[in-house]
């Protein structure tokens, strides 16, 4: 095995461990959501039930709330869409760097 291959290896495995050990360390607690956290606070804060300023407008449009296999299909498409983004810049920079390379190489050779 090469070195990278190794190395990929062990971040994977880091990264797995990183998801799973909280499972079995914190067996009785619950995994909620930044949305649900907050709402608690600011319930806590003013002394009365969080109320909400608008609507979302899928949720205005169904006539209801999004079931949660929808609500994460939505998400996983937005986080597909971004890392495709960064994928294509990331990827830009470094075919960017290979022609300035090539180029470079190019001229000095010539002189």
């Amino acid at each position: 095995m090469t070195k990278n291959t190794k190395t990929v290896i062990i971040l994977l495995v880091i990264a797995a461990l990183i998801a799973i050990v909280p499972l079995f360390a914190l067996k009785g607690a619950e995994f909620g959501g930044s949305d649900d956290a907050g709402s608690e606070m600011i319930s806590e804060i003013q002394g009365k039930e969080y109320e909400p300023w608008f609507t979302p407008v899928l949720e205005t449009a169904l006539g209801g709330e999004l079931p949660g296999e929808i609500e994460s299909l939505i998400f996983c498409l937005q986080t597909g869409i971004g890392v495709g983004i960064v994928a294509f810049v990331l990827g830009r920079f470094v075919e960017r760097k290979k022609w300035q390379d090539k180029e470079n190489g190019d001229s000095t050779s010539s002189k």
